[in-house]
């Protein structure tokens, strides 16, 4: 229980922190960090301030943009943080993560979340919390949205990494059953339909 209490308030404290960062960026200043090319992330113990067009910068098929901020491999082992850019129609399925909890914060759009067996509308400046063992995903409509991510422990990033391609670089073509081996690599496991 204190373990729990300890990751809510520590991904709290850092969806805090990060909010007043990407809240405020207008959707052209979002298309146009997308397009700037990918800035390595030196790992560094006393931290580090990235601009909005900063992190590394992964696509995964068409509209589907992840930027990974923070994470082991850039100096924190205890969680990772990025941002999701989701096209209209484009969205996030249906899945759970085994071992991280995890908090979604709507930056900007639009769409429904999908959390356990509900669905609700969210837009502009909601939080979402899944705890760890919950399915949950995102749909996309007539607008697009623009997500901040955080999980505890970190290892989604691994998983987006693996799924996904550097920015300007050859799309990967991964079949559902090469994408649900490499899920469930990372803890991540797929509703099925």
């Amino acid at each position: 229980m204190q373990r729990a209490l300890i990751r809510y308030w520590t991904i709290l404290i850092i969806v805090g922190l990060f909010l007043a960062t990407f809240v405020t960026g207008s959707k052209s200043d979002r298309k146009a960090s997308v397009q700037s090319p990918p800035s390595p992330v030196p790992q560094r113990k006393g931290g580090y301030v990235l601009r909005a067009d900063e992190g590394e910068v992964l696509q995964r098929g068409k509209g589907n943009t992840v930027t990974i901020k923070v994470d082991p491999k850039t100096g924190s082992p205890s969680m990772a943080m990025g941002t999701q850019l989701l096209d209209p129609g484009v969205g996030i399925p249906v899945h759970l993560h085994e071992h991280e909890d995890e908090v979604l914060f709507v930056n900007d759009g639009g769409g429904v979340a999908v959390l356990g067996e509900q669905r609700k509308p969210i837009g502009k400046g909601d939080t979402i919390y899944i705890p760890h063992g919950v399915w949950h995903g995102v749909e996309t409509h007539d607008t697009g949205i623009s997500l901040l991510w955080i999980v505890t422990p970190p290892g989604l990033e691994g998983f987006f990494r693996e799924i996904s391609t550097p920015l300007g670089g050859p799309p990967k073509t991964l079949t559902p059953a090469q994408i649900e081996d490499i899920g469930r690599k990372h803890g991540v496991r797929f509703r099925q339909r």
